[in-house]
């Protein structure tokens, strides 16, 4: 199957701009000291780290400004029951998702260089503040009755699509296996792999542009909107910081490249797999788009890590989400 250069949604394109004007990069004017010297050309991971920790500082947003209100009336009286099913499966993945990472992220901490641990600790209170914001959402927006936060993520599990069951159930079994050896470098490649390279640099990066889109497209659920592209943005911080370690374990030895690989392997045999299926076409994205736009993802982040997919991993995105189990 060839792949396209971007995915044909209606939604992408309005997407991309919303995303453009304050698209996050580290610049030389960032790499000063507190005197205003110039800091080395040499930038080493831990520099960097410090780097992406100050850039959290700068962008850290309050999610209880938010007001939903106008997000309510859209949900109730402006979407169909097709859309409000397929957008309620990725919002609620999310506020699972981000859950489990801010539980999970203090394991991978432990094993973590000393300037890293500044953007780990960031990280995880930034997943602690989008589990807050995609709650809000649900109760406010949505309307879910609840109590407490348990109950929340008690009411809400059966909607939790199974492309997001497969890979946040890995990491789980990871951040276990990294428990018992916070000092594993390999343990820290898978997992570092299957959360920064899958979860926050394919996963969250594909389907909250799906949801932003349909919102922008439509001109809908505007505090989501305000949040989710918060969100997008906090992830493209973290996915570099991600990308980074894995960088810096690639260099140190070239072998952990076969870690990278049999983790992505068992995610894609994973994910190709489901007893239900997940639909998208009322957010206005086919099936045929949400593959190549996974598999664009994928694509982009094993290119700044500098690593080829084998061709076992190549014949196993073509199918990916559409292998139905009893189909």
């Amino acid at each position: 199957m060839r792949e396209l250069e971007a995915p044909g949604s209606v939604d992408y394109e309005t997407t991309r701009w919303l995303l453009r004007p304050d698209s996050i990069a580290i610049t030389r004017a960032d790499l000063r000291g507190a005197r205003g010297e110039a800091v080395s050309d040499d930038l080493s991971t831990p520099s960097t780290f410090v780097l992406l920790y100050r850039e959290y500082l700068r962008y850290r947003w309050d999610v209880f400004e938010l007001a939903f209100s106008q997000d309510h009336e859209d949900w109730t009286t402006a979407m169909t029951a097709d859309e409000r099913e397929s957008f309620l499966g990725i919002a609620v993945s999310f506020h699972h998702g981000s859950r489990q990472l801010e539980i999970d992220l203090p394991v991978f901490m432990i094993g973590a260089a000393e300037e890293h641990r500044l953007h780990l600790a960031a990280q995880i209170e930034t997943q602690a503040r989008h589990t807050t914001f995609f709650g809000r959402f649900l109760c406010e927006a949505v309307g879910v009755q609840c109590t407490n936060a348990m109950e929340l993520l008690d009411q809400t599990f059966p909607w939790v699509q199974e492309t997001f069951i497969g890979p946040f159930g890995l990491l789980a079994h990871q951040a276990e296996e990294l428990g018992r050896k916070p000092d594993d470098q390999l343990a820290q490649v898978r997992y570092g792999t299957t959360c920064f390279l899958w979860i926050e640099g394919v996963l969250a990066k594909s389907f909250l542009s799906v949801l932003m889109g349909f919102a922008a497209g439509r001109g809908l659920l505007p505090t989501f909107l305000v949040g989710a592209r918060a969100t997008y943005l906090d992830h493209s911080r973290q996915v570099r910081g991600g990308l980074l370690f894995l960088q810096d374990a690639l260099r140190r030895d070239p072998a952990v490249v076969s870690e990278i690989h049999d983790t992505l392997h068992t995610i894609l045999t994973v994910s190709g797999v489901s007893s239900r299926r997940s639909f998208h076409e009322p957010l206005g994205w086919s099936e045929d788009e949400m593959r190549l736009l996974v598999c664009s993802h994928l694509r982009r982040r094993c290119d700044v890590l500098g690593i080829a997919l084998p061709a076992d991993l190549e014949n196993l995105l073509v199918p990916i989400q559409q292998k139905d189990v009893g189909g």
